[in-house]
């Protein structure tokens, strides 16, 4: 869908009684920055790259200092650093792999990818329990490895590998995924599309499961009841171009819980409906709204390997969905317990359902008073909605970057919100509500103010104080094309 090219940026609603109010902090462009409620960019860690930035009670920021020359390696950094309020460095761990690149110097990098995730929080963010989320202490680390398994592909692999790592930087336990190709549960048909074309990026190399989301899962009730499929140490995740989201029992290594490739091998399934290319999967924490459940943004696009159809001629990238869901599972069930869709946007999913989707990237976070903060990444944006759906409050990222000097992106890949006690570096904050604009009389300066300043001409037998639309009929049963009429309702 095409968007404006003229729109607001920063925040643009903030209901301040209903929102939960603290710090948001994203990788802006410009570095790890730190916003409050009205957008006031209270601090910049300017330069620190984020895949994504996290931070620590106490004012500390994790995040990177560069990434690995793309010609050689995709999305990794260098290196994952932890620095103080000050931008002091206070611990750096880059010791996954000694890599020498063509016509560069060898060093020692990290490889980091998408998460990481520091001992005492179950998420990256936070829970009311007994363990507080620390500003030392182990690290789980999601890298990159190259491998080749032909068992999946005679192609070379970028495969993912989670990591265990204490303060001093040593590796205490890792995980390979390509190492449990049988666990995942692909049919022959996703074996055969695999083997042939296993997602080949610019290095040559095929990012065959891409990991993006990795977390313990923390104390839960489930574990309480006695599923040990649930046991606190054990390690969440989900594979965006495999549609797969599991866990990994951090003793043995093996998948004790998992959905997708596919979801149509029973009902539970497909009444869940596909889950494809999703990000940020986890459970939320305990103590939080929700706690126990597994949340999701299943941003739809393209994604899974599988039998070829007419979007997908050789059968990558064959699931397919034009709009994105946020989804709040039963782990036990698979029912969904909350959800955010266009239909809850107030779109209409036949005609509207792209206006909301981010077909990459983004996030979503339970908050401690049942709204959720949720970040549609593509196009930047921000956004807090109370359990009935209602936008709270909305921030627009008004930073672009041109990338590969062609497209011009003010993405975020996730945002987080935490209370403002954790950076205690700067003090009590003003909170001001702004109302939501009315866009139909929103102009800018020197446009037209809207109103009729012509001739108006009445058309017999039609009420002037009456707006014609056209739509779906409330009483259709389908979303076919027949259904489609001219209806007129009040203002």
């Amino acid at each position: 869908m095409g968007h404006p090219t003229i729109f607001p940026t920063g925040v643009t609603v903030y209901n301040k009684e209903k929102a939960y109010n603290g710090f948001t902090i994203f990788p802006s462009g410009k570095g790890a920055l730190l916003i409050n409620m009205n957008g006031d960019e209270v601090q910049l860690w300017a330069g620190l790259a984020g895949f994504p930035n996290k931070i620590l009670p106490g004012g500390y920021v994790i995040g990177s200092t560069g990434a690995r020359n793309g010609k050689y390696g995709y999305q990794d950094q260098i290196d994952l650093v932890q620095v103080d309020f000050d931008g002091n460095i206070v611990w750096k761990f880059d010791r996954t792999e000694f890599i020498q690149d063509p016509g560069e110097e060898g060093r020692y990098m990290a490889r980091q990818h998408h998460d990481y995730q520091r001992e005492g929080s179950s998420v990256g963010y936070y829970g009311p329990y007994e363990n507080p989320l620390t500003d030392r202490g182990k690290t789980l680390i999601l890298v990159h490895e190259d491998v080749h398994n032909p068992k999946i592909s005679d192609k070379k692999l970028l495969d993912d590998k989670i990591i265990e790592v204490d303060w001093e930087g040593n590796i205490l336990w890792s995980w390979r995924a390509s190492d449990h190709f049988d666990e995942f549960g692909f049919d022959e048909n996703a074996k055969n599309v695999l083997f042939r074309n296993p997602s080949i990026v610019p290095t040559g190399l095929g990012d065959w499961m891409h990991i993006n989301s990795i977390s313990t899962l923390g104390p839960n009730k489930w574990y309480d009841a006695g599923d040990e499929r649930f046991h606190p140490d054990n390690i969440i995740f989900d594979a965006r171009n495999t549609n797969i989201l599991g866990i990994i029992s951090k003793k043995t290594g093996e998948i004790v819980w998992q959905i997708g490739p596919n979801y149509d091998t029973n009902e539970k399934l497909k009444k869940l409906g596909w889950i494809i290319g999703q990000h940020h999967f986890h459970m939320i924490p305990k103590g939080l709204p929700g706690e126990g459940d597994l949340l999701v943004y299943d941003n739809g696009g393209a994604a899974g390997y599988g039998l070829p159809n007419p979007s997908s001629p050789y059968g990558r990238l064959n699931a397919i969905r034009d709009y994105s869901r946020v989804l709040q599972i039963d782990p036990i069930t698979l029912e969904i317990k909350w959800q955010y869709t266009p239909e809850e946007a107030g779109h209409n999913l036949f005609t509207d359902g792209s206006k909301f989707y981010s077909p990459y990237i983004s996030s979503a976070q339970r908050l401690p008073n049942g709204n959720t903060l949720i970040t549609q990444g593509s196009d930047g944006r921000i956004f807090e909605v109370t359990p009935e759906h209602e936008i709270v409050w909305e921030y627009i990222n008004p930073y672009f970057n041109n990338i590969t000097g062609t497209r011009k992106t003010n993405m975020v890949y996730r945002a987080y919100r935490v209370p403002y006690e954790w950076v205690p570096q700067l003090g009590k904050q003003k909170e001001r509500s702004i109302e939501p604009i009315d866009v139909s009389k929103f102009r800018v300066p020197g446009a037209s103010i809207g109103e009729a300043t012509g001739k108006i001409t009445i058309i017999p037998g039609v009420d002037p104080s009456k707006r014609i639309i056209t739509g779906t009929s409330k009483d259709a049963d389908d979303d076919s094309p027949a259904n489609f009429c001219v209806v007129s309702i009040d203002d």
